[in-house]
């Protein structure tokens, strides 16, 4: 049985990049059907493949997938270029049947219209200073590495998981009021379009809070959230984070090891996973 939501939104799948969760999201899609997919940007890492990136099979299963979507016309799906994923300016707008490739969106809830972006246009630092957002990335990729092996070793020795990068976002005061900002800004955005809501991604930091009056929502990402943003049938939203879902499965349903690393899976998705 799949569980059925009105509109499902995922950002920063990052495939192309060790770290991306291509396999999850893939099961978590197969689990799950809707009215309308939005892509939110970042789900291809164009700035890693350009540079030490790689493709894999599961990344490929990843499109597979979405190109089985678009042949049922009861889903729309809809693709927001990010800054990780710039090089789909080329060709936007683009629209074959019921896909469609765009900078930015207007949902229509049951009751209420949101302002659909990836984040990044209202991100000064991506913006106006692209190098610095390029140094940012290298910092970020090394933070992602450096987690892989760390966690690694303190697997070894019993001893539960530590997310370098987390603690990071978490304590360095530049990075808290950075993530303030941008969420703010979005706000206004929002507000500035007639909207009762922002629907973003770019920050990796999933969330659904009231901002100056406006329903402010980011759907996370898959590289340590593991998360999904979804809205039912009554215009309620929630996130959805696999590894809470896929707790709930029944037993005939969770894959095997192998497919899922479910034992490697940290609450609200954060992993250890050293295939990526």
């Amino acid at each position: 049985m799949k569980t059925f939501y009105k509109t499902i939104v995922l950002s920063d799948i990052h495939l192309g990049i060790k770290a991306s969760k291509a396999k999850e999201v893939v099961h978590f899609l197969k689990h799950h059907k809707c009215e309308t997919l939005i892509l939110n940007g970042d789900i291809v890492d164009g700035w890693q493949l350009r540079k030490s990136g790689k493709w894999t099979k599961q990344h490929s299963n990843f499109f597979k997938h979405i190109i089985s979507l678009t042949g049922k016309k009861k889903c729309k799906i809809i693709y927001l270029r990010g800054n990780h994923d710039d090089f789909l300016e080329q060709m936007m707008p683009l629209k074959i049947g019921n896909f469609s490739i765009r900078k930015y969106y207007i949902h229509y809830g049951v009751e209420k219209k949101y302002f659909v972006t990836h984040g990044d246009l209202f991100d000064n630092v991506t913006t106006k200073l692209k190098w610095i957002a390029k140094l940012g990335d290298v910092g970020y990729t090394f933070l992602l590495w450096l987690n892989r092996h760390y966690n690694t070793y303190r697997e070894k020795k019993g001893l539960p998981y530590y997310s370098l990068s987390q603690v990071v976002k978490a304590k360095v005061k530049s990075a808290v009021s950075f993530i303030s900002d941008f969420e703010n800004e979005l706000a206004k955005v929002a507000k500035s379009r007639n909207c009762h809501g922002i629907i973003c991604g770019h920050i990796h930091q999933p969330a659904i809070k009231m901002i100056d009056g406006v329903e402010y929502l980011n759907s996370g990402d898959w590289v340590e959230s593991l998360t999904a943003l979804v809205e039912d049938t009554e215009g309620n939203w929630k996130i959805i984070y696999y590894k809470d879902w896929l707790a709930q499965l029944p037993p005939k349903i969770k894959k095997s090891k192998a497919d899922l690393a479910i034992n490697e899976i940290l609450p609200h998705g954060v992993t250890i996973n050293n295939n990526g």
